[in-house]
Formats: C-alpha cells, structure tokens, sequence
C-alpha cells in the first residue's frame, strides 16, 4: 500500500454557545482542518487538526511530495521525513504530522481490517471516561442557551451535563474572572456535587502568590488534581512544594524533553496527553509508557476536537493501562459534526471505544461540505482575544480579569 494524494478541508462547526477561557474565547465556532490521505488500494485515511483556512489547506497540499509513494505502515520513517526534529525547529510541523498520523493509522487498520487500538496493543477498557469540561460562557446565538457567570449559573450548568451525560468528574476552564470569585464557583461545585470529583484549569495565568493561596483554599476539596495554576515548570514546583493536592499540566510537559525534565525535578504529578501537541497517537503511548515507569499519572487532553480526533483519543485512552483520571473533552459543547450517525454518545459519563477499522469513523460528506461553507462565509477568528472585549488580550501572570458582576451579552 503506497499514499498517492492529500486533500485538506477547512470547517467551521458551531458551539452551543461561544466559550471563555484566560487567553479569550472561541468565538461560537471551532475551526478545524479534516485531512484525508490516499492510498493505491482505494482507501482513504482520515485526520484531523486544529486551526486552519487557506494556509492550513496550502500547508497539507504542500506535503505531497513528502508523501507520495510512501508506505504508510513506515509511521517511524514517516516522522522522520515530515518532522525531523532540527527540521522541525524551522518548519513547526508536529501537529501537521499528527493528523497524517491518524490518517495513516486509519488506513492500515482499514486495510488490515482492525481497530487502531488493536494497532496500539490492545484495548484494556471498552470506554473512556469524560469530565464535564465547564466553561464561562456568553448566551448562545439561538437564544436558548443561557450565560455562564455566576456560581449559580455554573452548578445548573453542570447539574444539566451530569444529567444529561453522566458525568461524575467536573473541570471548570477558568483564569476568566478574578481568582477570589472563581474560588467561590469552584466551592459552588464541590457543595453541590459532594460526591463528584473536580479540577480547576486557569490555564497558568495566575501569579505565584493567587495560585498558593488557589492551592491551600481548595485543599480539603475532592481534587483530582489542580491543572496549571502558573506558568513553567519551576513555578509550578513551586506550588507542588507547598500542596497535597497533585498538579497536572497540558502547557509545559507536552515532549520528550520537557517530560524528562519533569521525571529529574518533578513539578507536576499528572500529565494529560494531547494527541495532536505530542505529535501523534504512538508519541501518547510512548509518553505513558515512561509515565507509568516514573509513576506520574496520565490523563488525555482536550485541544477542541471534532469526532475524528475524539476518535483518536478514544483510541489512545482504550490502550493505557495506566489511565487513571478521566479524559477531557469539549466535544459535548458542539452543535453538530462531520461524522457520519452524529455526535459520539455518552453514556454514564463514558464514552464507546470505536470498534469499526480503522478510526472507526466516516465523513458525512453533506456535513463537512456544509461546515466548509460555513468556515468560508465567517472565516477564522483570534484565539486569544474575546469579543466581548474589544482592546483586551491576555497578560501572564494576568491582573485584567473580566468584571464577574457584568452581565455577558449575546455577540
């Protein structure tokens, strides 16, 4: 089986609602670029990345040459000729070489007719727990969405995911609204939920001194764990220093290098492995084999997926002996898809591991040409800035916080 062509898709798929976090907001829409590779034999393999239009789709139709002829079973061979690590430090082509990863990784289980997780080893579970993913939130376009604000709004929020998806693990995206008053949704949850578990993510724009005192108020909660409250790895083994409560990161252990770095002066207790900022599903399975060795926990991470990079977390996290924590996702926030059936289900707060070759998954060719347009009528936007507040970006560590007392209004 030899590649013979690319093509890259750039969508748009909407939000319920548009979703705040400490860098700005996704503004109603998640852009992302659908990747399909070719093979000789008539399959054709699916990928996924964040991001995208013109450049994205040039960038793709660019590594032809790259491709062309090459075997994909070759996946080591493969890294090494899309992103060659001094290469790479030109060419930032990891995430480009995770969704031709995918893709390849589909096309070989749908030539060999198996799952990719039976690629990776096996499955030691049938589905993948999920956390509810609770955001800060402007009222939806449809007008049956309502704001996330206030502690209040957050609690009926999570009450209806929970009842609507099982969810028995809470993470609330923050580093929005000033730490004090984030504190007291956060406290909010742990009353209203006692028997659930949380996590707080303000996405390292806390100074060193608001994530100590985050730190030692949340201490008698029932943590998982406390996700980037500053940024580095010295800062955070700073707070590690002086908290129980285990610290995990997604922004500063997200390579080899930065995890061996963790392994020698431990600054974080959990690693939660992105499928696409690690360059791959393989580069995940590695990364938690030396977990597992140095006794960090694991998690899988949530850049913004559509079903085929869910797929491929569930994939991921259906092969990890060692995945303790429930997985991210934002894929409960979407308004739709590009696969066909619809959405993945949750059921219990988990979702099935796909059992189908391959990814397990099929474009519904109708959807993506609809997102595509969708993508071509609104574009792109910036990810770190909120529309709700023109002017403003993001400091780190942060002081201008979004006023919790102002009501949001619908963009």
């Amino acid at each position: 089986m030899k590649i013979t062509g690319i093509r890259a898709t750039t969508v748009a798929v909407p939000l319920e609602a548009p979703l705040l976090h400490s860098n700005g907001a996704h503004w109603g829409r998640f852009v992302r670029t659908i990747v399909e590779v070719e093979a000789d034999n008539g399959l054709v393999g699916l990928g996924e990345m964040g991001g995208g239009g013109q450049s994205a789709e040039d960038a793709f139709r660019a590594l032809a040459p790259y491709l062309e002829g090459h075997d994909p079973f070759e996946l080591e061979a493969l890294r090494f000729k899309i992103a060659n690590p001094t290469a790479s430090l030109y060419n930032n082509r990891t995430q480009m070489l995770a969704a031709i990863e995918f893709a390849c990784l589909d096309l070989v289980g749908k030539h060999l007719g198996v799952p990719v997780h039976d690629l990776l080893g096996g499955r030691v579970r049938d589905s993948v727990p999920f956390a509810s993913y609770l955001f800060y939130r402007y009222p939806g376009a449809d007008g049956r969405t309502p704001e996330v604000r206030t502690p209040e709004q957050l609690v009926a929020h999570a009450r209806d995911l929970k009842e609507r998806h099982g969810f028995a693990v809470h993470k609330l995206k923050g580093g929005v609204f000033p730490p004090g008053y984030e504190l007291e949704c956060y406290r909010a949850l742990a009353e209203a939920f006692p028997g659930d578990r949380l996590r707080y993510d303000p996405n390292a724009v806390l100074s060193l001194d608001e994530g100590l005192r985050f730190a030692k108020a949340i201490e008698h909660m029932n943590n998982d764990y406390l996700e980037d409250p500053v940024w580095g790895l010295e800062g955070l083994r700073l707070v590690r220093e002086k908290t129980p409560t285990p610290l995990a990161t997604n922004t500063v252990v997200v390579n080899f290098e930065q995890l061996a770095t963790n392994v020698l002066h431990r600054a974080v207790d959990v690693v939660l492995l992105d499928t696409t900022f690690w360059g791959g599903i393989r580069a995940c399975v590695k990364a938690a084999g030396i977990c597992d060795t140095f006794q960090l926990g694991v998690s899988v991470h949530s850049s913004g997926e559509l079903g085929i990079q869910l797929a491929t977390m569930l994939h991921l996290g259906a092969v990890l002996p060692n995945l303790t924590y429930a997985a991210d996702a934002h894929y409960h926030h979407l308004a739709g898809d590009v696969i066909e059936g619809g959405p993945f289900r949750y059921a219990d707060g988990r979702i099935a591991v796909p059992s189908g070759p391959g990814l397990g998954v099929t474009l519904d060719r109708d959807k993506v040409a609809e997102y595509a347009e969708l993508y071509r009528e609104l574009g792109g936007y910036p990810y770190d800035r909120d529309p709700g507040r023109p002017g403003w970006y993001p400091l780190v560590p942060n002081q201008r916080w979004a006023d919790p007392d102002k009501p949001l209004v619908a963009l």
